[in-house]
């Protein structure tokens, strides 16, 4: 595995501290992590300096707001040129109900997940919307039957 020289272990400890609980002020992060407050303080200015640390973001709960049906949908693309597939890159970052979306190798272009109210809305998405732009040519959808494992921590 790959390291990063410029993070050392302090720096590791307050990555997998901050991903549990984003809210932590300085000086609960430096005593979690062993450090002084100034010094975490700096510590997390230079990660979210270097890109490392992102914005803050609270999780919500899918299903406690109506978006409890999530699809893994494969798509194909109708051409591979360049200005189709940033058409279509650029429609998935615009499109709120698309929430990851991976260019993959082998029999399939992208792999998306969605989200959708339930089944009738993520039909209306995928026959209306999806399918109608002009760069996918078709689409294979399957629904996740419940969630196992959801995680947004990083193994630091």
């Amino acid at each position: 595995m790959k390291s990063n020289p410029a993070i050392d272990d302090i720096d590791k400890r307050i990555l997998k501290e901050l991903q549990v609980d984003a809210l932590l002020s300085h000086a609960e992060l430096a005593e979690r992590v062993g450090s002084s407050p100034a010094s975490c303080w700096r510590r997390v200015k230079a990660l979210e300096h270097a890109g490392i640390l992102g914005p803050a973001v609270r999780l919500l709960d899918a299903g406690k707001i109506d978006l409890g049906v999530n699809v893994l949908c494969n798509v194909r693309m109708r051409s591979h040129a360049r200005a189709s597939i940033e058409e279509f890159e650029d429609f998935v970052a615009r499109r709120a109900e698309i929430m990851d979306c991976y260019s993959m190798s082998g029999d399939w272009d992208y792999l998306l997940r969605i989200v959708a109210v339930d089944v009738a809305d993520y039909e209306h998405f995928l026959m209306r919307i999806l399918l109608g732009h002009p760069s996918v040519a078709t689409a294979s959808s399957h629904f996740a039957l419940s969630q196992t494992k959801y995680s947004t921590r990083l193994p630091v």
